[in-house]
């Protein structure tokens, strides 16, 4: 008999028919095939078989046990309600990705499909790596004691703050002059304690979708107490430049999602364990406390409250010259210059910050890479070697030219002169000289 249409819609084969199209498909010789059906809005094949009373009844637990995947398999798992764990955890989401979830009444019904559910969400959110490494930092430095000790001290106490008879600030604000190493060193921490943490920089604080920033550090800091939970390890939240990113300078105006991440930050630092994402709140939704660092040039251009003492520790990061000496013969020790050239070369550039060292050792690579483009045919040619050259085709071996003082001090008046030009020249007084000031 060919295949039919019944009133619902589905497809009705009978034995015959079902065993021509499937004929490597085995099955029991006491299961009856009579009907078996195909639904045409879902990528699964359902099967409805008959067996006997008796069998069925002999067969319920051998049969369940087989069906199961695992004992642990979260495709199977229920919640204490006796719920799918799968399904719940979609239903409390809002994801409205349609590759990795599936929302009824957001996304059309006839892409929703039954196969997780009307309502379903396959986690995929929940097992991104969102998390830093520090594999790239490669080497022997410096870390300042006084900051290691002000770092340290921030997690260690916000990790034992249930146990302390005080009041622990969530947030720590570690502020000071532009280049001075205030990221970097935190990162040298967080790699010297083996911290994962979550990164953030100012540029996600700002959205054309009212409240996105506010719900990603949110989600972010969720991600760090599973961090805690689910691989045991101890991680913080840490924003970069929080001043460029919330500060008010001259007449900049203020933003909604400027609004929304104040006030995130200051909720967090009230209530660090009752973090909400907009799912349904549950009692036993508890987040463990995570310490949060975030850095800055200029906390005075951030809103008041959030960065009063109950909420936010501040520590003002000034190195010291015996700490930038450490930190710069550290960055120039594999070239062989000895901590005596290096007093003397912080000592003829005094108040710079700490990057203008790193910058004098990048430009004295400047000629040498001027030579290499000559060797590997000239800048005519630059496209064709670097990215399309052949497996075989290998470029010429780049030779890093041998730092003496007289180099780097050269490229240090070489960068100290862009400064000087920067700051006395004026542009707008050349284009209108008509113009009196």
């Amino acid at each position: 008999m060919a295949a039919l249409f019944n009133c619902n819609s589905e497809l009705v084969f009978t034995n015959r028919t079902f065993l021509s199209y499937y004929p490597s498909v085995k099955f029991p010789a006491s299961t009856d095939l009579s009907f078996l059906s195909f639904k045409k809005n879902s990528t699964s094949m359902l099967l409805c078989s008959r067996t006997t009373h008796e069998e069925s009844s002999e067969g319920d637990e051998e049969t369940s046990q087989l069906k199961r995947l695992s004992e642990q398999s979260s495709w199977e798992a229920k919640d204490s309600e006796g719920r799918d764990y799968l399904y719940r955890l979609g239903k409390e989401g809002d994801n409205m990705n349609i590759a990795v979830g599936a929302k009824a009444g957001i996304i059309d019904d006839l892409f929703v499909g039954d196969f997780l559910g009307r309502d379903s969400d396959i986690v995929f959110d929940y097992r991104q790596k969102a998390t830093r490494s520090f594999e790239y930092l490669q080497g022997d430095y410096y870390i300042a004691p006084i900051f290691m000790d002000k770092v340290v001290c921030h997690i260690v106490k916000n990790y034992i703050a249930h146990i302390l008879n005080t009041k622990v600030p969530l947030i720590l604000g570690i502020w000071g002059g532009k280049g001075q190493g205030k990221s970097f060193q935190t990162e040298l921490i967080f790699q010297a304690m083996g911290i994962e943490p979550v990164i953030m920089s100012a540029g996600e604080l700002e959205s054309e979708r009212a409240g996105e920033p506010g719900k990603l550090i949110r989600e972010r800091y969720r991600t760090a107490s599973q961090v805690v939970q689910n691989q045991g390890k101890i991680s913080c939240l840490m924003i970069n430049d929080i001043d460029a990113g919330l500060g008010r300078f001259g007449n900049t105006q203020m933003t909604v999602n400027n609004q929304i991440v104040v006030g995130t930050l200051m909720n967090l630092a009230d209530n660090p364990t009752r973090v909400s994402i907009g799912q349904e709140w549950r009692e036993s939704d508890v987040t463990h406390r995570i310490p949060v660092i975030v850095t800055g040039n200029d906390f005075s251009v951030v809103y008041a409250p959030l960065i009063r003492d109950g909420r936010m520790e501040k520590f003002y990061w000034q190195p010291t010259h015996d700490d930038i000496v450490n930190i710069v013969q550290r960055m120039y020790e594999k070239d062989g210059i000895s901590r005596d050239e290096v007093a003397s070369i912080v000592s003829t550039f005094p108040n710079q910050a700490l990057d203008f060292y790193g910058a004098m050792r990048s430009r004295t690579y400047d000629r040498s890479i001027s030579k290499w483009v000559n060797d590997i045919g000239g800048f005519e040619n630059l496209g064709e070697k670097l990215l399309k050259q052949r497996k075989d085709d290998k470029l010429p071996t780049f030779i890093p030219p041998k730092q003496t003082v007289d180099a780097l001090l050269e490229s240090g008046y070489s960068l100290l002169k862009e400064q000087q030009l920067i700051m006395e020249t004026r542009l707008s007084k050349e284009y209108m000289k008509n113009i009196d000031n």
